[in-house]
């Protein structure tokens, strides 16, 4: 016996399918055939399609959303760990289809976008800013601007990477930890 929550489950399984394949204008007719329920059943879940879109982001925001563990007095283990894991998650099929979506929309769906924007590439913006102001204030990291140096530290993880694959390209494949390693000493380097 189907209960709600797994028929939530299933229609957010669909949208997020939906979104990914046909942007926002899929229609909640479509999100409800792929879900296999009646379309009464997806706005006994969700009030509008925006609401329902907000809760797909949001669940891959969680999935995008990159922690920051370890001390912020030894930073560079912990540096090490979190790019492997953007780079993972930034850099990958799901999210670069998602981001493609995304840009292709904001200009009709600007509010969509912002939001998107907002729980998503800003959250992890603000926890690595956070994380850096504190290994600041501890003395691991010279004294700058954290959100300039996490910014700083963005563009070199992603670099033209995220370019590339945004336009379908391969770049050159590395040695993933290796080049890891190079970003963030490099980047502690620019902040000892």
């Amino acid at each position: 016996m189907m209960t709600p929550q797994d028929n939530r489950d299933k229609i957010m399984r669909a949208a997020h399918e939906a979104f990914i394949t046909e942007g926002y204008r899929c229609s909640i007719d479509k999100i409800a055939q792929l879900a296999g329920v009646a379309k009464q059943t997806v706005y006994n879940h969700f009030a509008t399609k925006e609401a329902l879109f907000d809760e797909v982001t949001r669940r891959n925001v969680s999935m995008f959303t990159v922690p920051l563990a370890g001390s912020a007095e030894q930073p560079r283990e912990a540096l090490i760990e979190f790019a492997r894991a953007f780079r993972k998650c930034v850099l990958g099929e799901e999210c670069m289809a998602g981001m493609r979506i995304i840009v292709a929309e904001a200009v009709r769906f600007p509010e969509m976008a912002a939001r998107t924007y907002r729980l998503g590439p800003e959250e992890t913006m603000q926890r690595l800013t956070e994380y850096l102001g504190k290994a600041m204030s501890l003395g691991a990291l010279r004294k700058e601007d954290p959100r300039f140096a996490a910014d700083m530290l963005v563009g070199m993880l992603i670099g033209t990477e995220r370019t590339a694959l945004l336009f379908g390209e391969q770049p050159e494949k590395y040695d993933e930890d290796t080049r890891i390693a190079a970003i963030i000493d490099c980047f502690l380097r620019a902040f000892a």
